[in-house]
């Protein structure tokens, strides 16, 4: 073996072996506990051997989420295959979401809680790096995404009728068809044109507003008030959902 087949070698051993002492850091003892500095005294070597792999903590923690996002999507994916109908297909995406996110609390902080951009709330496209040139974590989070809500918004079209839409919304909407429609078409998703229309988009939004509002609150502890019936106030916001988009 010559010494660039060695390295290769060893980059192709070593590399998963830092991420998962990363992930096993993090589900742990949560992000910040995730450096560089603290994976290379687990593994027994110094810092700056890291940097090989990684050029900054930053470019260490979107790989992560990689990872992250790439079991979630899995995860929710196999939750449609049970068959049923279009109702309990999202149905079982929405439970599982919940599911995972309470099994995985840092991880979904990681992914769901995380700003992307160097100042908060900036916005950029996927694909970009902030500011400080480190890639944006949201890329593979959209992803994600795309591949669970395509095959849902597709289906829906034939069983969903019409959401009534606000006539205020309608034009900043817009925005969100086309990026919609760009992104599904970059993921080579194929999308019928009615499942990406301003009722159709505004019905998404709904849903995911609720459904991340809820998971959040209760994957940090954050109602405020004593829930001890999470599950059951879940499981009627999804069925209000669903009599409010004509599903049920």
């Amino acid at each position: 073996m010559d010494g660039v087949a060695r390295r290769e070698s060893s980059r192709s051993t070593t590399e998963p072996d830092i991420r998962r002492r990363a992930r096993n850091l993090l589900v742990r003892e949560g992000q910040e506990a995730v450096t560089l500095r603290a994976i290379a005294r687990e593994m027994g070597i110094t810092a700056p051997a890291l940097y090989r792999y990684y050029s900054s903590r930053e470019e260490l923690l979107f790989r992560l989420s990689e990872d992250v996002c790439a079991d979630l999507s899995a995860e929710l994916t196999a939750s449609m295959r049970n068959g049923g109908s279009h109702l309990d297909k999202v149905f079982a995406v929405c439970r599982g979401f919940r599911r995972w996110a309470l099994e995985h609390p840092r991880e979904f902080a990681l992914v769901f809680a995380t700003p992307t951009g160097a100042n908060a709330g900036e916005k950029t496209a996927p694909g970009e790096r902030d500011a400080r040139g480190h890639p944006e974590r949201h890329d593979e989070l959209g992803r994600v995404f795309l591949r669970v809500a395509g095959p849902l918004m597709a289906e829906g079209v034939a069983d969903s009728p019409p959401a009534s839409l606000p006539d205020e919304l309608r034009a900043g909407l817009a925005d969100s068809q086309r990026d919609l429609a760009e992104s599904f078409a970059a993921e080579g998703i194929e999308i019928p044109r009615e499942a990406l229309s301003a009722e159709a988009v505004y019905l998404l939004l709904r849903w995911w507003a609720r459904l991340y509002g809820q998971v959040a609150l209760e994957v940090f502890g954050q109602f405020p008030f004593d829930v001890s019936e999470a599950g059951r106030l879940f499981e009627s916001m999804l069925v209000e959902l669903a009599t409010e988009s004509g599903l049920h």
